[in-house]
C-alpha cells in the first residue's frame, strides 16, 4: 500500500478498504498559516470562514469495469477543513466541506453525499479572483451564506467542445419540516480559449421549523449568478452579476448578535450584485483587485460595497506567500462583514500568511 493510502487509511478506515485494492488513492490539501487583524472590534470572536485552515482532505478512485460497453469508476472525496489555531474542523464538522461517493464514467459523474452547491461554485471557480479565500472573497456580499448542501445529489457531465453542465438536489432533511434545506440547482458553463463564463442558479428552502398556518409566505431562497472571466495577456479580468430573491439570499453573519449594533439586522430578500476584479502576475508575483456593490432593493435600502486588493509571491510551484487588504462599507444599518471580522458601519481586515499545496 503506498503511503497516501496509509494516510487515508488512518483518518478514513470506513473507507480504506474501497481504495485497498487499487492505488489511485492519494491525501491532498491546502494548509495555510497567518494572521487576521480587524480594526472594527478588538474583543470580538474570529470566525473560522476568514481564519486560514489546513485542509486534512483524501480522494480518489477504482476502476469498476465495463457496464454497457462504457468505463465506469468509484469515486470518493473528503475534504475537511482543519482550523490550526483552535484545533477544530470548519463548522465543527468532522468533514466541514465536502464528502461524497458516486460513479463516474464518459458521461460524467454522478456522487451522493455533501456538495459546494452550484451558485457558490461559479463565484469562487470563475467570478472571484481571490476564489473565495481569506477575508476578501466574494461571498462576504455575493450569495448566500451556506456553501455546501447535506445529503445532496450531484451530476456533473464531461466537458465537450468547452460546454459543461451540472444538477444538484439537496433533500434537507430538517427534524418537523420536510421541505427545511432542501436544494436544487443548475448550472452551464463554456471554456473557450481565454474567454471563461457561467451561468448559476440556486433555489434552497431556508425554513428551519415548519408553519403551522398556511401564511402563504415562500421560504425560498433563490440566487442566480452569470459570472466570467478573459485572460487579456497581461492579465485577467473578472466579471459577474447576481440576482438573489428570498429569504436567506444573501450572507449575513451571526445575525442574533451582531456585536454591540444598535439593533439587530436583517439580511436583504431583494437584491443585486456586481462584481469586478483583476489578477495581474508580475514573474513570481501576481496583484490582485476586486470591488463589489451589493444594491439592496427593500425599503430598508441596506447597500453595501466591498473592496479588496492583494499580492501573492509563488516561491514554488505549490507554495506562495500572501498579503490582502478588504474594507465593507455599509449603509442605513446593513450588517454584512468581512468573514472572521466583526459586524460595524464599516470594517477592514488585513490577511498575511502563506499557503501550500499538495
Amino acid at each position: 500500500m503506498k503511503t497516501s493510502s496509509l494516510a487515508i487509511a488512518v483518518a478514513f478506515g470506513a473507507c480504506a478498504t474501497v481504495a485497498q485494492a487499487q492505488s489511485p488513492a492519494s491525501a491532498y490539501g491546502l494548509p495555510a498559516s497567518g494572521t487576521l487583524a480587524d480594526r472594527a472590534c478588538r474583543d470580538c470572536a474570529m470566525a473560522g470562514r476568514g481564519v486560514p485552515q489546513a485542509p486534512k482532505s483524501a480522494r480518489g478512485s477504482a476502476a469498476l469495469g465495463k457496464a454497457g460497453g462504457k468505463d465506469l469508476s468509484a469515486v470518493f472525496t473528503f475534504d475537511a477543513g482543519a482550523l490550526p489555531d483552535s484545533r477544530t474542523a470548519e463548522e465543527r464538522h468532522y468533514l466541514g466541506r465536502q464528502a461524497f461517493v458516486g460513479v463516474a464514467g464518459k458521461f460524467g459523474a454522478l456522487t451522493v453525499g455533501r456538495h459546494h452547491d452550484l451558485e457558490q461554485l461559479a463565484v469562487t471557480d470563475v467570478a472571484d479572483p481571490f476564489h473565495g479565500g481569506l477575508a476578501v472573497g466574494a461571498g462576504n456580499l455575493v450569495g448566500h451564506e451556506d456553501a455546501e448542501l447535506d445529503t445532496s445529489v450531484r451530476f456533473i457531465t464531461r466537458e465537450r467542445h468547452g460546454l459543461s453542465a451540472a444538477a444538484s438536489l439537496g433533500l434537507g432533511e430538517v427534524s418537523g419540516n420536510p421541505r427545511g434545506n432542501r436544494a436544487w440547482g443548475v448550472s452551464v458553463g463554456l471554456e473557450s480559449g481565454a474567454f471563461t463564463v457561467r451561468l448559476a442558479h440556486q433555489n434552497k428552502n431556508v425554513a428551519k421549523v415548519q408553519t403551522q398556518t398556511g401564511l402563504g409566505n415562500v421560504m425560498d431562497a433563490k440566487n442566480t449568478i452569470l459570472a466570467a472571466n478573459y485572460d487579456v495577456g497581461v492579465g485577467k479580468v473578472y466579471a459577474a452579476y447576481s440576482a438573489n430573491r428570498g429569504w436567506g439570499s444573501s450572507p449575513l453573519w451571526n445575525p442574533d448578535n451582531p456585536y454591540g449594533a444598535s439593533m439587530a439586522t436583517t439580511a436583504s430578500t431583494d437584491s443585486r450584485d456586481v462584481l469586478v476584479g483583476l489578477a495581474v502576475p508580475f514573474g513570481a508575483t501576481t496583484v490582485l483587485a476586486s470591488f463589489i456593490r451589493k444594491n439592496d432593493r427593500n425599503l430598508a435600502n441596506q447597500d453595501a460595497n466591498q473592496a479588496a486588493i492583494g499580492l501573492s509571491y509563488a516561491s514554488s510551484r505549490r507554495t506562495d506567500y500572501y498579503a490582502a487588504w478588504s474594507r465593507i462599507t455599509n449603509r442605513n444599518g446593513a450588517g454584512y462583514r468581512l468573514a472572521g471580522a466583526a459586524a460595524a458601519p464599516a470594517s477592514s481586515a488585513l490577511n498575511v500568511g502563506m499557503r501550500h499545496s499538495f
